[in-house]
């Protein structure tokens, strides 16, 4: 995952599969909390598969500030590029 493209397609695939979320709602726009009803449990969750898929050491707190998926899009290609 190299640009901010894939790494939507990727948390795309994460919400559908993990959290049974309609892939159109998955927009950069969305809300994690209240347009798909994400806890912070699903966040953790999220967390571990994305340094599946990435390979790389993901801190919980890099995310913290994340409230939409373009937040967390533009974490991971934050970290995924340093």
């Amino acid at each position: 995952m190299q640009n901010r493209e894939e790494i939507l397609t990727a948390v795309k695939e994460i919400m559908v599969e993990m959290f049974e979320i309609d892939q159109d709602a998955v927009t950069l726009e969305a809300s994690l909390y209240k347009d798909l009803d994400f806890d912070s449990i699903d966040a953790v969750d999220m967390i571990v598969r994305l340094k599946e898929i990435t390979g790389e050491s993901i801190k919980p707190e890099d995310f913290k500030a994340a409230r939409t998926i373009g937040d967390v899009v533009e974490a991971v290609y934050k970290m995924m590029n340093d």
